[in-house]
């Protein structure tokens, strides 16, 4: 029995130890925002926050979870940087396919939250982990700065 924190909800759910959180996620409490993209930890599709740090969701054990705060793409925009991420998505209409969207959105939320003002290399190091297989990287990279300059006024 693994007991998480999702999205400001205590679960306890059913599952060993070694159970990647991707699955849980997905298939035990319903929430399929977060993506599979490569299961390796290489594409960014399953990205997650775990206490407001992005991690790849896809090999990251609910054992070693120890009850943290989960969020996932479902509740990322009640935090105040996913908010503005999220509206700026949509003003700069990032998406084509839209798969690795909900990775792409949580690792710059993420971002924001912890480098409010981030210059090109920190944009860069942060999203070098999340790939877009339809090129959108130059929609991300100008909602990010706006989604920042969002803070400033």
């Amino acid at each position: 029995m693994a007991k998480l924190n999702i999205n400001g909800q205590h679960r306890d759910v059913d599952v060993s130890d070694d159970t990647p959180l991707l699955w849980v996620l997905r298939d035990v409490l319903g929430l399929t925002g977060t993506k599979f993209g490569c299961g390796i930890a290489q594409c960014g599709a399953c990205t997650v926050h775990v206490d407001g740090k992005a991690v790849r969701s896809c090999l990251l054990p609910v054992g070693a979870i120890d009850n943290r705060a989960v969020t996932t793409i479902e509740a990322v925009g009640a935090t105040p940087a996913g908010a503005r991420v999220q509206k700026a998505w949509l003003d700069l209409e990032v998406v084509q396919c839209g798969y690795c969207q909900s990775g792409q959105i949580m690792s710059a939320s993420a971002l924001l939250a912890m480098t409010p003002h981030p210059d090109d290399s920190d944009i860069d190091a942060a999203m070098a982990g999340n790939i877009c297989r339809c090129g959108t990287y130059v929609r991300i990279r100008a909602a990010i700065k706006k989604a920042a300059g969002a803070q400033s006024a």
